[in-house]
């Protein structure tokens, strides 16, 4: 069974039967709030198809918050700006290091924003893209081609990025296919089910490559 807590995190009593996933509140602009549904729904895929159990909601948490490092996963997204001050890249640096993971999922007009914020919180790393023969591809259900499509966004092929600290991945970032819209609830963006159930089973792997390495 797969541990719901990274290493080094405190956890409450309900937070260790219960996985729990914080949607990171940034400034700059950027709409981190998009999607509200897609967080839940993961989270309910998550518990269906794994042995993992689940919070019914995600959290939301900034930066500076007191209990940022209670979560042992952060998600982002947006369509916009995201900038992080000195401190809040230096506290993020330090959530990431202590066993702390970051998955960004890129809407459109994200890129440019969530690279320069990163480069803030690790100047001396890049992100990497990931060879499609890589564990969180295939961990609990298979893409062998890497990351599905979802939504066409800059034109090309979807990519898997990542940082890593120490030989273990802190940050997870998928661009060009926006797989958290596929999480969301079916009307919001009137995927097909197919398309949808790509997007959950890749969110179950990124989650479960996470909690298991």
């Amino acid at each position: 069974m797969f541990l719901c807590i990274a290493k080094g995190f405190p956890q409450s009593a309900e937070r260790k039967s219960l996985l729990t996933i914080a949607r990171v509140k940034y400034q700059g602009g950027g709409d981190w709030y998009n999607d509200a549904t897609a967080i839940p729904n993961l989270l309910q895929f998550i518990q269906r198809e794994t042995t993992m159990q689940t919070a019914a909601d995600e959290k939301k948490v900034e930066i500076m918050d007191q209990e940022l490092f209670s979560f042992p996963i952060l998600f982002m997204t947006g369509h916009g700006k995201i900038s992080f001050s000195e401190e809040e890249a230096e506290r993020l640096r330090t959530y990431l290091t202590k066993g702390g993971f970051l998955l960004a999922d890129d809407d459109y007009g994200m890129d440019k924003f969530f690279r320069a914020a990163m480069k803030k919180v690790f100047p001396d790393k890049e992100l990497v893209e990931l060879p499609f023969n890589h564990a969180i591809y295939r961990c609990h259900f298979s893409f062998n081609n890497g990351l599905p499509k979802i939504h066409e966004h800059d034109g090309g092929p979807p990519q898997g990025f990542a940082l890593f600290h120490e030989g273990r991945m802190v940050v997870f970032y998928s661009y060009n296919t926006n797989i958290s819209d596929g999480w969301a609830d079916p009307e919001v963006h009137k995927d097909p089910q197919p398309v949808r159930l790509r997007a959950l089973k890749m969110g179950a792997n990124i989650i479960v490559y996470v909690l298991s390495n």
